[in-house]
């Protein structure tokens, strides 16, 4: 009962050699890639820092304080 591998193992050899021969970079690719990997984590990254900067601008100015 011995069960079949998915691939056979010369077709991963194989596939492991094609990859390993690539010099450049595979990374940001076509447009999306450059919005999903840059513009995403810089709004994220945006936004957190006005939000961290009004709570600092209200608790320095007391806005909202309960009495």
């Amino acid at each position: 009962m011995s069960e079949s591998p998915f691939r056979p193992r010369e077709k991963l050899l194989e596939k492991h050699k094609y990859f390993q021969s690539i010099h450049k970079h595979t990374y940001l690719k076509g447009p999306l890639d450059k919005i999903t990997l840059v513009a995403i984590p810089l709004a994220l990254a945006g936004s957190a820092m006005y939000l961290i900067g009004r709570g600092i601008y209200n608790m320095s100015h007391g806005i909202r304080k309960k009495e």
